[in-house]
């Protein structure tokens, strides 16, 4: 997404069954060999434990997108 890129994982959940969402946003406005952390949760969602790895991905990738396009001030960059 222009000069962002999303990193999203799923992680094994600890207290349930389940997958918890996790995403970081960097920033390559500047150089390719420097960016920057825009943005971090490796809770989504508080912490909800997604039924399945992909469904955990899929909501991350939608946050990332809904915070580079609609809440701007959530960047550090």
């Amino acid at each position: 997404m222009g000069p962002y890129r999303i990193y999203t994982v799923a992680l094994e959940a600890n207290e349930r069954p389940g997958y918890v969402a996790a995403v970081v946003v960097s920033w390559r406005g500047g150089t390719l060999d420097d960016p920057l952390e825009a943005f971090r949760d490796t809770r989504l969602a508080n912490g909800y434990a997604w039924p399945s790895p992909d469904t955990a991905l899929a909501f991350a990738i939608i946050k990332a997108r809904s915070v580079i396009r609609s809440e701007p001030h959530r960047l550090a960059c």
